[in-house]
């Protein structure tokens, strides 16, 4: 496998954001983009023609055509686990095969919600889903941005193992009403399992004779679903190439197309398929997933950037940061080559973020004036989702607009204190409206841009091991079958008294 050069990157001689755009009136044009209801600019970032030729090269050297082309195909992408990484194939891009057992699982979960809207589990009016990590997350997402105005089911997402998190859902929900969704790819994940037997004891509780007749599973091991007590009916399987956190696309999704309505989820794969052709389709200088991963690797390798901030000046995608979070850390939050070999260069920056105008009465006092380079991204929506007069989303849009520019501007003043020097990135990424098509294009994006700067660092971005051993240590000390530093047996001794 062979090393990124890095060296090309890091001899470019840096130039000031503002003497960029002096010295090229095209520059706006050349480095911004519309594709699938979103416009993207990049013309605050410090890319430029030479960067952008550089970091093509680099995508020569380490094969990047011949594995995006993989992973389409549903060849196996994830090494260290021998697997394909088949996400793409939910939403029609993927092997032949893959994307027709996908329409057939996606079938089976259509039937099955047909099926509760015609009430044959009873007068279902909540939904409990329960799930951590990618399993909570992605419908997590997608009811809180899509959500909103809904009507057909309340619907509450737990994944916290803490149950105070538990006791919020089940105090607003009647038992009797509520079906419980259980969303675990093993069906073993320690924290779900111990939330869904809860639930269940509570479903028992509140008078329901036959919990277990309303429990759906989502999961790629239907057996163990079935061995647990869940009816072979209501199971709604995935297939074992859809990793965790690129999981939403499939019955993960479930939670989120019964409360939408099928037709939103639809829309939803759809906006992601058009993406996922924008990707495999387009070249490199005019591919957003790739200009996207191309300035993220300019500010990690070329400026030595730790972290990247994402703000997204709209309510309803206030937990894309958190989405965010997950999808890129945990993928490519790696310090080993695809051969197992130690890297010399930095990986995954810490993703963090939150929303909009909250943040700049909190954060943004760094990022204007503090010692740290903080590449920032702005995510807005131009069609208002509130009811609220028209100056609410002027304000809002235009805070987004003037803090990207302040970054770069930056303003001089007879006091250092009150001087800002500017001179710092950002891109934007301009949604037309949020709809179901519209965020599934965006998470699309996402999700190809953590592949691009996957294969660019020569790392695999499909396994997680590093979730593993904390888990496994806690597992231990409940057994009692692990002896600890001594901070650690203290603690515990602390906590259990």
């Amino acid at each position: 496998m062979p090393i990124p050069d890095w060296s090309k990157i890091k001899t470019l001689a840096p130039q000031r954001l503002d003497a960029l755009f002096a010295a090229d009136g095209e520059r706006l044009a050349k480095f911004s983009l519309d594709v699938a209801g979103i416009h993207f600019d990049w013309s605050k970032t410090h890319l430029t023609a030479d960067s952008v030729a550089a970091f093509s090269d680099i995508a020569g050297t380490m094969g990047f055509t011949a594995k995006r082309d993989a992973l389409f195909a549903g060849e196996v992408v994830n090494v260290t686990e021998g697997r394909a990484v088949e996400h793409s194939a939910e939403r029609g891009e993927g092997a032949p095969e893959s994307v027709a057992r996908a329409r057939a699982y996606q079938a089976r979960m259509r039937a099955l919600i047909d099926a509760i809207e015609a009430g044959a589990l009873g007068p279902i009016r909540h939904i409990l889903h329960v799930g951590i990590g990618g399993s909570a997350l992605g419908p997590d997402l997608l009811v809180d941005a899509l959500g909103r105005d809904a009507d057909r089911y309340d619907v509450a997402i737990v994944s916290n193992v803490d149950g105070a998190a538990l006791d919020e859902a089940t105090k607003r929900f009647d038992p009797q009403a509520t079906l419980l969704a259980i969303a675990s790819k093993t069906f073993t994940t320690t924290e779900t399992m111990l939330n869904a037997e809860s639930a269940i004891a509570w479903m028992a509780e509140g008078g329901l004779a036959d919990p277990y007749g309303q429990v759906v599973a989502l999961t790629a091991s239907p057996d163990r679903a079935i061995a647990w007590g869940v009816d072979e009916t209501r199971i709604l399987p995935f297939a074992e190439s859809v990793g965790g956190r690129y999981s939403l696309w499939s019955s993960i999704g479930f939670p989120a197309a019964l409360a939408l309505g099928w037709d939103a989820f639809e829309e939803l794969l759809e906006g992601a398929g058009e993406m996922d052709r924008h990707f495999r389709l387009s070249p490199l200088d005019k591919n957003a997933p790739a200009l996207a991963a191309f300035a993220d690797l300019y500010y990690t390798q070329a400026r030595g950037c730790e972290t990247r901030g994402v703000f997204a000046y709209d309510e309803r995608l206030r937990l894309l940061p958190s989405y965010l979070q997950q999808l890129e850390m945990e993928s490519n939050g790696k310090r080993v080559t695809v051969d197992g070999e130690s890297v010399s260069y930095p990986t995954a920056p810490i993703t963090w973020g939150g929303v909009g105008t909250d943040q700049q009465h909190a954060v943004f006092q760094l990022l204007h004036q503090g010692t740290h380079l903080v590449p920032v991204e702005f995510l807005g929506v131009v069609e208002p989702g509130d009811t609220q007069s028209d100056d609410h989303h002027r304000q809002l849009l235009l805070n987004m607009c003037a803090q990207g520019a302040a970054l770069m501007a930056g303003r001089g003043h007879a006091d250092p204190a009150r001087t800002y020097p500017g001179d710092r990135p950002s891109s934007t990424l301009l949604l037309d409206r949020l709809d179901p098509r519209t965020l599934g294009a965006l998470i699309a994006f996402y999700e190809a841009r953590t592949f691009v700067n996957g294969v660019l660092l020569g790392i695999n971005s499909f396994d997680q091991f590093g979730v593993e051993l904390g888990k496994e240590m806690a597992k231990a000390a409940d057994q009692g079958g692990l002896e600890f530093d001594p901070s650690t047996t203290d603690l515990i001794a602390r906590a259990f008294p």
